[in-house]
């Protein structure tokens, strides 16, 4: 199976008219406060730092220039092309590679492992925007990548986000400037119970190996000035422990 052309087409709208440069979208929060955060929890789990580190879901790119700094192959990957393109504007002295990756495809996940081999692989805030029927197919995707060696990390919204995405949404001023292209494209975050993240990754052959919880900061401000957070859960995953 392969993610729907619906949500393919919403993703390409909302990039096609994100504007360019970090920040300018609902998530895009500066590394320190997000992909830093995460790496200092995921990097005493990687076994094989030389493999390659996979982005999975990319999007302008951000978080993977930070990694790149970091590992010494980084690919982004993303459903959509103008992501992507947003990516490769951001990175002229080509950091990292980027190329176009449905991971709910099994047949496109195994062919980027038959090419890179094993990987470490990166996954902020994917699981919850896919359809839910997409969410298991996504996950082996993500095993698929891992091989025996890779470890994954996933940082997904929790539960407890939804309230307060609700009520942004609906603030009488209405929802912040960037959260509103998100809710108008039909990709608003969908629900992923706290239980569900863990089974998914062990339905895909995976052990947890890690976890916790962890603010999701975005580059949003409340109207008390403050930066807006969205509460998240994260997992180490990998075939062994």
């Amino acid at each position: 199976m392969s993610v729907t052309s619906r949500y393919r087409e919403a993703w390409e709208g909302f990039w096609r008219e994100a504007p360019d440069g970090q920040g300018a979208v609902f998530w895009d929060a500066e590394p320190a406060l997000t992909a830093g955060l995460h790496l200092a929890l995921f990097e005493p789990y990687i076994t094989d730092p030389v493999l390659p580190l996979v982005d999975l879901g990319c999007g302008n790119g951000t978080q993977t220039r930070f990694l790149a700094d970091r590992f010494s192959h980084v690919l982004g990957v993303d459903l959509s092309e103008a992501a992507l393109d947003h990516a490769r504007q951001s990175d002229p002295a080509a950091q990292a590679t980027y190329r176009v990756l449905d991971a709910v495809e099994k047949g496109e996940a195994e062919s980027l492992h038959a090419e890179l081999g094993d990987s470490n692989v990166y996954v902020r805030g994917v699981l919850h925007q896919c359809e839910p029927d997409d969410r298991q197919p996504l996950m082996n995707g993500v095993a698929a990548l891992l091989g025996e060696r890779g470890r994954g990390f996933l940082v997904e919204l929790s539960e407890a986000a939804k309230p307060v995405l609700v009520g942004l949404a609906q603030s009488p001023s209405g929802p912040p400037p960037k959260l509103a292209p998100v809710f108008r494209h039909g990709i608003a975050p969908g629900e992923v119970s706290d239980d569900a993240l863990p089974e998914y990754a062990r339905a895909a052959g995976l052990t947890v190996l890690a976890s916790g919880e962890l603010p999701l900061t975005t580059t949003e401000y409340d109207a008390d000035g403050a930066r807006i957070e969205l509460p998240s859960k994260w997992l180490v995953v990998g075939r062994t422990a």
